[in-house]
């Protein structure tokens, strides 16, 4: 016995959701229509198969795919009027009965249309019409159409269906000769005499047989029609059409319409480059507006966790350290330590200013490079909190304490001198004190968070620096895992309710899956993972410019220096985005905003990525790779033209900064 429902659940998931189709009421419909019951019963069995199948006068039922392809395309709404020309066995027009208010549906083929109708009322779907006649004349006296939907391939659009579509509605239909491939068209009529013409790919119908399709014979029919004037819209032109223009990102109107990411519980703010000062700004601002607007009360950055542990205490009032370091000061400096996040931590400690501590919003690190100062900050907080586990660990981490001051060299020991030679240790280490948790936090809940997530860094970090001499995706692959778990730990830890908002490079933020990352070297990332666990709770958000400046070094370790930004190549994201001649916008890459342009940019295509290192005269092979964008991230933020940020130096120094202020010079 097939279970059909299960069927019809894989069949959405894998042959809808897998394929890019994303519209809840689209999905939802072809959820709760029966497809088996509009087939014969020979071929129930394969209802679900991702194909079409045979249901008499030598037509087809169009595979799923394709169905719900071409109602998303549609952009189908409650309350809309419908016209489906080529209704077959009734299947998409049940489909459509279930999101539109009515659908009029046309079958040329009596016994069809016969079947159709009286299985549709007898799955009562009361709100489909159902005639015979010529498709490809339409149905006048029901017009205007919001969305006219066509099962088969015409040699031209039909005049008289053009004619019958309402002003801002549009019609779906394959385009091309008898017997050969056909491109599905979609046609808006954006004004009275007025439509535009977009490519949704290639397919391969039935051909339309009427007044204004072919002839019984396979020739053209005969129409006097004379096509309404049309135009085949540029792929930037799309892209300004939908982009959302945004003011500089100072402007106190720039953050508002990222409000749409409000109800998420993570919101993951990517950047093209490690060094460009409107990533940051921009960054920033949304940071605020989400903090300020919307509860959100953490903020996750790629930086280390002891580190940023300082700029925390610093916005949290909280007391520093006995003994106080300077912060950042490993290569790249100026990542962390530059003039926006100066401004965005003072921000921080005034908003925070008064506040109980659970509404208070903190900074976090989610990186692990930083595994001396790790285990730095693990022997401090048992030092005062617990002596005689402190003794113990100490003798745990003396096993590292060699490569604490480069820990890149322990991956180079590790290999002559035993895989794991560290691992058991430090691994028990973290265990041991989280096993403990609830004691110690009975005595220091505040500096528990800090303590146990410096342990799992140091467990993680020892792995990293071991595997990263193997080479391949193991080392990338552990680095983005800790940095996901991190957040993780730090939701958790600050409730249900917790919100997070992440700043890292799009290398990280986009879903590592539709970039070569994924699909090539094998490689996720934290966006990924966060795609994976949370779903629509995660919204990615990559930035991108064309040209400028930006701060970065030629080599690792290598100063800092401002350099230019070479214009973006010709066959990448970026070239596209600079061709829409818009200086900065917000693309949302919701394919229900529009199906067309998602379509149109799930092909991949070149995309740049900067981090700390540039090298220009390599730029192609060094910093492009390619990317699926629509699917890569849920949004899009361009600045055309971008400038470097500004690391602090000694002229940025404030006598009256408090003890507690990380980034004293």
């Amino acid at each position: 016995m097939i279970d059909f429902a299960a069927a019809r659940e894989r069949m959405v998931q894998a042959q809808l959701e897998g394929r890019g189709i994303r519209r809840a009421r689209v999905l939802e419909a072809m959820r709760r229509v029966p497809r088996e019951a509009f087939v014969g019963e020979d071929m129930a069995e394969f209802a679900y198969e991702d194909s079409p199948l045979p249901i008499g006068e030598g037509q087809t039922i169009s595979q799923p795919y394709i169905v719900a392809l071409m109602i998303e395309a549609a952009g189908l709404s409650a309350g809309d009027c419908v016209l489906e020309v080529g209704a077959g066995s009734g299947y998409a027009a049940a489909v459509m009965s279930r999101i539109a208010a009515r659908v009029h549906a046309i079958e040329r083929h009596p016994g069809l249309g016969e079947r159709a109708r009286a299985r549709l009322a007898e799955l009562g779907y009361d709100n489909v019409v159902l005639r015979i006649g010529d498709g490809s004349r339409g149905w006048p006296e029901a017009a205007p159409f919001d969305a006219i939907l066509v099962a088969a391939g015409a040699p031209a659009v039909p005049q008289a269906l053009r004619g019958q579509l309402a002003v801002g509605g549009c019609m779906v239909v394959p385009v091309g000769e008898r017997g050969a491939v056909q491109q599905l068209r979609r046609i808006t009529r954006v004004g009275e005499d007025e439509y535009e013409d977009e490519d949704l790919g290639a397919v391969r119908f039935v051909p339309l047989i009427g007044e204004q399709g072919f002839a019984e014979d396979g020739t053209r029919a005969a129409s006097d029609h004379v096509p309404a004037p049309s135009r085949q819209y540029s792929l930037p032109e799309r892209i300004a059409a939908a982009a959302e223009p945004l003011p500089a990102p100072d402007d106190p109107g720039f953050a508002l319409p990222f409000d749409r990411y409000a109800d998420r519980r993570v919101v993951l703010l990517g950047e093209a480059s490690h060094g460009t000062h409107e990533f940051y700004a921009a960054r920033a601002a949304i940071t605020r507006r989400l903090v300020e607007r919307h509860g959100f009360t953490l903020v996750a950055v790629e930086a280390d966790w002891p580190d940023a542990a300082a700029v925390n205490r610093y916005v949290r009032h909280l007391p520093a350290p006995a003994r106080p370091e300077r912060m950042f000061q490993r290569f790249p400096t100026w990542m962390w330590r530059n003039t926006e996040i100066d401004a965005l931590a003072r921000w921080m400690r005034a908003h925070n200013a008064g506040r109980p501590s659970a509404r208070q919003v903190g900074f976090y690190g989610l990186d692990m490079y930083n595994m001396n100062g790790s285990i730095e900050s693990v022997l401090r907080y048992l030092d005062a909190i617990d002596p005689e586990a402190a003794a113990v660990a100490r003798e745990r981490y003396g096993c590292l304490t060699p490569w604490q001051k480069d820990p890149a060299t322990y991956g180079r020991a590790s290999l002559r001198a035993g895989y794991a030679r560290c691992e058991e240790a430090v691994v028990r280490q973290c265990r041991e004190l989280l096993e403990r948790r609830l004691e110690y936090a009975r005595a220091d809940g505040e500096a528990f968070l800090d303590a146990a997530q410096n342990a799992r860094l140091v467990a993680s970090a020892e792995r990293y620096y071991r595997v990263m001499y193997y080479g391949g995706a193991e080392s990338w692959n552990l680095r983005d895992s800790h940095m996901f778990e991190t957040l993780e730990n730090l939701l958790d830890a600050h409730g249900p309710d917790a919100k997070a908002v992440v700043w890292a490079h799009n290398s990280h933020i986009g879903d590592a899956r539709h970039t070569d990352m994924g699909a090539v070297r094998g490689e996720h990332n934290i966006g990924q993972l966060c795609r994976q666990r949370f779903g629509r709770d995660a919204a990615l958000i990559g930035f991108g410019t064309h040209a400028g400046t930006v701060a970065a070094a030629h080599d690792w370790g290598e100063a800092m220096q401002v350099m230019d930004v070479r214009p973006s190549l010709r066959d990448s994201v970026e070239r596209l985005c600079h061709d829409s001649g818009l200086p900065r916008f917000l693309l949302d890459l919701d394919p229900a905003r529009d199906p067309a342009l998602h379509r149109r940019l799930q092909e991949g295509r070149l995309q740049r990525f900067i981090g700390v290192i540039y090298r220009p005269d390599t730029e192609r092979w060094s910093h492009y790779a390619e990317a699926c964008l629509p699917r890569q991230f849920d949004a899009y933020v361009w600045f055309d033209t971008t400038r470097a940020l500004t690391p602090l130096g000694p002229e940025h120094a404030r006598e009256d900064a408090p003890d507690t202020w990380p980034f004293g010079l």
